[in-house]
């Protein structure tokens, strides 16, 4: 027991150091790192993405409890979520809010009443990308060309402190189409911002282009 009281005595500095490191990723910001390409054009494998853990919550550290409220998800943000359905965390963009009413129809989304706009297609090796305009702001989609089980559902309507996410790459992610509405108490934070990507067809290396690239 003196051994290990002198070894802290003598490296509380650094002891120290680590706790805050731990809190300041509990609590602050982290960086997600997003292995499959649900979130393409907009996100790629190997992407480390910023994670803002105080765009929604203060939360108790290394916990999920709210202790204050500092906003709601909107449509169209990222958003980071710890999925008990799925067992795992995932990355997607927000479309339904509670109480919208969204709809689904080979791929085009129809939301409360409207149905959203799609433009500036461009044809690529077996997929087509694209812009959705969602609530006067576009981002990048990703169309297989197919029409698949996940190209239609609903109307459905959202429930209170849930949400409905999508993956930008619609025809393949497993998202709110398999694993249901998102609860808010499983949002942990919103990300717009890549810090560092690394090609995994490449050894790794950084993609130079995507270095603090800003996200749709």
């Amino acid at each position: 027991m003196k051994q290990i009281a002198r070894m802290v005595r003598e490296n509380s500095g650094f002891l120290l150091l680590l706790v805050l490191m731990s809190l300041f990723r509990s609590v602050v910001a982290d960086w997600n790192t997003v292995p499959t390409g649900s979130m393409k054009p907009t996100i790629l494998e190997g992407d480390r993405i910023l994670v803002d853990k105080l765009a929604y919550d203060l939360r108790l550290p290394f916990t999920h409890l709210s202790l204050v409220e500092l906003g709601e998800p909107k449509r169209g943000e990222i958003v980071i979520f710890d999925s008990q359905k799925a067992g795992k965390r995932l990355v997607k963009r927000v479309v339904g809010l509670p109480g919208d009413v969204v709809a689904m129809r080979a791929n085009r989304l129809y939301l409360n009443g409207e149905w959203l706009d799609y433009r500036a297609a461009v044809a690529g090796a077996g997929h087509v990308d694209l812009r959705e305009e969602l609530d006067g702001a576009g981002h990048a989609l990703r169309w297989q060309g197919e029409v698949s089980a996940l190209s239609n559902f609903g109307p459905l309507t959202v429930p209170p402190d849930h949400f409905l996410v999508l993956g930008d790459n619609r025809d393949r992610s497993a998202d709110s189409r398999v694993y249901g509405f998102v609860p808010r108490r499983e949002i942990v934070g919103r990300s717009d911002t890549v810090v560092v990507s690394l090609d995994y067809d490449n050894y790794y290396l950084p993609r130079g282009g995507r270095l603090w690239q800003s996200l749709d």
